[in-house]
Parts: C-alpha cells; structure tokens; sequence
C-alpha cells in the first residue's frame, strides 16, 4: 500500500498553496486518494504526479475542462487503454503545448531585451554592477 501525505507535504512538494489543491479537487482535477478518520485528506505519489501535471498546464493557459481531457488521457494511456482516437487528442494537446512554449519564449525574450535596455544606461553611470 501506497504512503499517504496530508494536504500540507503536497502543498511543499508541489509549490501549490493549500488553497490551490483544495480547489483543484473542487472542480475535479485531482481527488485525494483516501481521507483519515479525522477527515484529512489523504495523497499519494499518483496524486501528487497527477498535481504536478496540473501545475504544469497552467502557465500554458490550459482550461480546467482541457486539464481534465490531458489527465483523462495520460491516464488511459498509463493503463495501456489509449484508443486511436485519444491518441489523437493527445496529439492535439501536445501541439497545442508546443506552440504556446514557443509562444512564451518569445515573450521571455522580449522581456528579457527590455531589461537589458533598462540596465545600460544605468551601467554607464557606474551604479550597477
């Protein structure tokens, strides 16, 4: 049998505030895998990958009904049951994810070009180093 973890060591290992993980098993994305006698929730390793996973999508502007599909679908995959068709959402979440990465690379770079910008001319008068 799997170790559990209360709400609080996900929270740490995840970076997700507590807050976050209540709301994402409120809509449905990630259930505790068991609950103590007290009512804690309860996670496992699958739980805190499953979260992990979530965390991921996020910056890429996935929706919750899209990170339910992805999840759905790594999962039947995980099981050996992926059909044709789920292959091919997958395929489509995929270069979704694809262009939205590069799509933040070049927002990173651009970012990145205006604070170069902004540190020359302090760099110049000596004051930053």
């Amino acid at each position: 049998m799997s170790e559990h973890m209360r709400i609080g060591e996900v929270a740490a290992r995840t970076g997700l505030s507590l807050r976050t993980i209540r709301y994402y098993e409120e809509v449905g994305l990630v259930e505790p895998s068991a609950r103590s006698q007290g009512g804690f929730r309860l996670y496992t390793e699958p739980d805190v990958a499953r979260l992990d996973l979530v965390k991921r999508m996020k910056p890429l502007g996935f929706q919750l009904d899209e990170m339910r599909e992805v999840l759905l679908l790594l999962h039947d995959h995980g099981r050996g049951e992926l059909r044709p068709e789920h292959a091919q959402r997958l395929r489509h979440y995929a270069e979704i994810a694809q262009r939205r990465c590069a799509e933040l690379r070049e927002r990173l770079e651009t970012a990145e070009a205006f604070a170069v910008e902004l540190r020359a001319p302090i760099q110049c008068e000596g004051t930053v180093t």
